[in-house]
C-alpha cells in the first residue's frame, strides 16, 4: 500500500452499518466509529441520542487512494444508504442518523459535489439527495464497545436483521472489492 492515505467522514444512519462494509473493503486501512458535527466536545453515546449535541453517528475510514479512490468511498457510500430521508434510516430516526459528507479538502468536497450531481441527474431515487455536506471539523472516536460492533455482536437482534442483510447485500454487489479474508468469511 502507498504512504499517502486519505481520510473520509461520513454519515448515513447507523455507525454500526457503515462500519461493517468499509470495513470489508479492499485498500481501507481503518474504520473507526464516532460523532461529527456537533457542539458539544468528547459527546457520549446516550448525549448523542438525546438528539441535543448536534451531532451524526459516522465513520471516519482512512483508506489507501492507490487502491481505492475517494469517488469510490463515496459512490459506495450512496449504495449503502437511503440519502434521501432527512434524519433517518429506516427505523433510525433523529438528526444523529442524517446523511452527510465531513469533507477534509477543497478536492473532496468538489469530487463530493459531482458525485451528488450525477447521482441526482441519473434519477436513482424518486426524491433529490438531502446529504449534507460540510467541512470536517472535529471527531470523536465513539466508546470501545461501538468499535467493530457487527463483527463482534452478529446475533444481537438490530444486527442479525438490520445490519446482517447491509452486509450481505453489499458483499453480493461489491464481491471483486472485498479484502481477501472477508470474501472467504
Amino acid at each position: 500500500m502507498g504512504q499517502n492515505l486519505e481520510v473520509a467522514t461520513l454519515g448515513g444512519g447507523c455507525f454500526w452499518c457503515l462500519e461493517a462494509i468499509y470495513d470489508e473493503l479492499e485498500g481501507v486501512v481503518e474504520v473507526v466509529s464516532g460523532y461529527s458535527g456537533g457542539h458539544l466536545p468528547n459527546p457520549t453515546y446516550e448525549q448523542v441520542c438525546s438528539k441535543q449535541t448536534g451531532h451524526a453517528e459516522v465513520v471516519q475510514v482512512t483508506f489507501d487512494p492507490g487502491v481505492i479512490s475517494y469517488r469510490e468511498v463515496l459512490e459506495i457510500f450512496f449504495a449503502i444508504h437511503d440519502p434521501t430521508t432527512p434524519n433517518r434510516q429506516g427505523n433510525d430516526v433523529g438528526p444523529q442518523y442524517r446523511s452527510v459528507i465531513f469533507y477534509h479538502s477543497p478536492e473532496q468536497k468538489a469530487q463530493a459535489q459531482e458525485v451528488m450531481q450525477n447521482l441526482n441527474q441519473a434519477g436513482l431515487w424518486q426524491n433529490p439527495i438531502v446529504t449534507e455536506l460540510v467541512a470536517f471539523e472535529k471527531f470523536y472516536p465513539a466508546e470501545d464497545y461501538h468499535q467493530k460492533y457487527f463483527r463482534r455482536n452478529p446475533y444481537q437482534p438490530y444486527c442479525a436483521f438490520v445490519v446482517g442483510p447491509k452486509v450481505a447485500k453489499f458483499r453480493k454487489q461489491y464481491l471483486n472489492r472485498l479484502k481477501k479474508r472477508a470474501a472467504t468469511n
